[in-house]
């Protein structure tokens, strides 16, 4: 019997990864059913003092498609595995680290999954996305090798 996870947060980026993330989600709801919450960050470009800030309503509308397509496959493979579970999905915008952990405090998620596969120097880089949410998320959290996961 697994821990009774209800409400799981699964991170997706639309990398590959993502498959891993959400196969890993369906895997923890299988025994207890719940909601399954598809979640993304979408960050502002940086722009310069002289240049004046991008309109971002093309990239939003162009989010909610593809989450809207991401919930729909979601919900198809859980239905298609017989579980009692239902999917949504979650825009944020702002730092995916702290949007998503804010986020899954005021929603009170029981698990996050994301997928912790940047290289060396990515990380050193930009720092590492799965790294903040280990030390920052407010519930459980699991992180998910891509390539590693069984599928669902």
């Amino acid at each position: 019997m697994g821990p009774g996870f209800t409400h799981i947060a699964c991170c997706i980026e639309g990398s590959p990864a993502q498959e891993a993330v959400i196969a890993a989600g369906i895997r923890l709801l299988a025994e207890t059913g719940g909601t399954m919450s598809l979640v993304h960050a979408i960050t502002q470009p940086i722009t310069m003092m002289a240049t004046p800030a991008p309109d971002m309503t093309d990239m939003f509308d162009a989010a909610k498609t593809w989450m809207g397509d991401a919930v729909n496959d979601a919900q198809h493979a859980i239905t298609a595995a017989g579980i009692s579970a239902t999917v949504d999905g979650v825009l944020l915008e702002g730092h995916p680290g702290i949007s998503i952990t804010d986020w899954a405090k005021r929603s009170h998620v029981d698990l996050i999954i994301a997928a912790s596969h940047r290289g060396h120097f990515d990380r050193a880089l930009l720092g590492s996305f799965a790294t903040y949410v280990a030390y920052h998320a407010p519930c459980d959290v699991h992180l998910v090798r891509p390539g590693t996961a069984p599928p669902a």
